[in-house]
């Protein structure tokens, strides 16, 4: 293993991304991050490891998968800081993914204000959780709560 000081235990990685522990522990189960470990068991995180942690962040907070997540990770280097180059070629591969999602917030956005703004809370001619009337063949009222 490296030198110890180029290593982070894994409250330092908490203290540095903002996670809480446990959640650190996730994502090393999930294979997102890797740790070494010392004689006595430790984990010790390489540096790199907050960048693929601020990735990890950055995805989830618009609503991407960790499946894509550990998909984009996984073509990255495990043992060095990712460059701005690694970092691009994920951007570019998720930009017509979030583009896509934009979209459909956009509309659910417009069709949300639709049905607000008309008052009638119908789901007969709700166009969000009932599109083309398909829950008028199964009987009135509430139907999706029925089931």
């Amino acid at each position: 293993m490296p030198e110890q000081k180029n290593h982070l235990t894994v409250g330092d990685v908490a203290r540095r991304s903002g996670l809480a522990v446990s959640a650190i522990h996730f994502y090393e189960r999930k294979g997102l991050i890797f740790a070494d470990r010392t004689g006595g068991n430790q984990r010790r995180y390489g540096r790199d490891v907050l960048r693929r942690l601020a990735l990890i962040r950055a995805a989830q907070e618009v609503g991407l998968p960790l499946s894509e997540v550990a998909a984009a990770l996984s073509a990255l280097p495990q043992k060095r800081t990712p460059t701005p180059q690694d970092w691009r070629e994920i951007a570019t591969r998720w930009a017509e993914r979030l583009d896509q999602r934009i979209r459909i917030l956009e509309g659910l956005r417009h069709d949300l204000d639709g049905c607000i703004g008309c008052g009638c809370l119908s789901l007969q001619r709700c166009h969000l959780v009932n599109p083309a009337d398909r829950l008028g063949e199964e009987g009135t009222g509430a139907v999706t709560f029925a089931r």
